[in-house]
């Protein structure tokens, strides 16, 4: 099978989304001109021309707001987001109107939108650059939270995105990219909601999602020099998120760990933590261990950057504490 990039299976997704559908479409700032901060849309605009890939001017929420009634109005958009960070700006958009336009119309109105955009840490880029929001916009019931780790996902994944009737919002990483991986060339989607199990194992289970599985399957790799057998689980999804593939795994190896770089307190780690409380309790034999970036705003310097975000290191020996308690 072919290998392509991140970046490229996102472009291939919008593409065959666009010739499939007349009505969809994309917007953001330099996404047209210049082929995408990142360069995902490279190309696009040749193709498509200027009414389908439209630059914006820099105002997150004067776009986020464009493409939310052009969305009400029965069209197709997808708003780029340079970064989420950024896309603070447009919440009020995303939040109070994409999100709650279906239950407050009575059912009147859907708002097929896709929000995308880089998502979390990329290095040396300060507190304000460095944040995830998986936590924060699947806190809103209304949308659906999507945040892949590779490239054949990412595909699959936004197709399904683009499709769907509710607003969805897909979370990607800077540090992501430029990774190469598996994609076929004919059509496929991944429905949304879905987990994956990418490794087997009987003795702990790692949940992750994102540019964190990477670590999830390097501790996987660490531990199984050991002699202990992780199985690794992708959310892919964080909403709705798949908890009955978590509990079953648990079930099995009676341990988790999990592998969130957002912040500790009230974030995705602390939701799979009291689900599988809830439902897998019995099956425990070691409690939850979470791993999770600093409670703390990340910092500039390189080695503060390194303390602040999960390890392989952080995960071997959670998972070692969790194996010997």
């Amino acid at each position: 099978m072919r290998e392509i990039r991140f970046r490229d299976a996102l472009r291939e997704a919008m593409q065959e989304e666009m010739r499939r559908d007349e009505l969809v479409f994309l917007m953001g700032e330099e996404v047209a001109e210049y082929n995408g901060a990142y360069k995902v849309s490279q190309g696009m605009l040749d193709e498509f021309g200027e009414k389908r890939v439209i630059d914006t001017p820099i105002s997150e929420l004067g776009f986020a707001g464009i493409a939310t009634g052009a969305a009400i109005n029965g069209v197709r958009p997808i708003v780029e987001f340079m970064t989420w960070n950024f896309a603070v700006l447009a919440f009020d958009q995303i939040v109070n109107g994409a999100a709650k336009i279906h239950s407050m119309s009575g059912g009147q109105f859907s708002c097929p939108i896709v929000f995308r955009g880089p998502s979390g840490s990329a290095g040396q880029l300060g507190a304000s650059h460095s944040q995830a929001f998986e936590s924060w916009m699947a806190n809103t019931p209304g949308l659906k939270v999507v945040s892949p780790s590779n490239p054949y996902d990412a595909k699959g994944l936004l197709k399904s995105a683009i499709r769907d009737a509710d607003p969805v919002v897909f979370m990607e990483s800077e540090m992501m990219y430029s990774d190469l991986g598996e994609v076929p060339e004919e059509e496929y989607i991944i429905p949304i909601g879905k987990a994956d199990v990418v490794r087997t194992g009987k003795d702990i289970t790692i949940v992750s999602f994102n540019k964190m599985m990477k670590v999830a399957k390097e501790s996987a790799d660490a531990l199984a020099k050991e002699g202990i057998e992780a199985e690794v689980i992708d959310l892919r999804t964080i909403r709705p998120l798949d908890f009955p593939t978590i509990v079953e795994s648990v079930k099995k190896t009676n341990r988790l760990i999990i592998i969130d770089e957002s912040w500790p307190f009230g974030g995705i780690s602390s939701e799979i933590s009291f689900q599988i409380q809830k439902h897998a309790f019995d099956y425990l034999d070691a409690p939850i261990k979470r791993i999770n970036g600093a409670d703390a705003n990340m910092h500039y310097a390189p080695n503060l950057v390194d303390a602040y975000l999960p390890s392989v290191k952080k995960v071997v020996e959670a998972s070692k504490a969790a194996l010997y308690v």
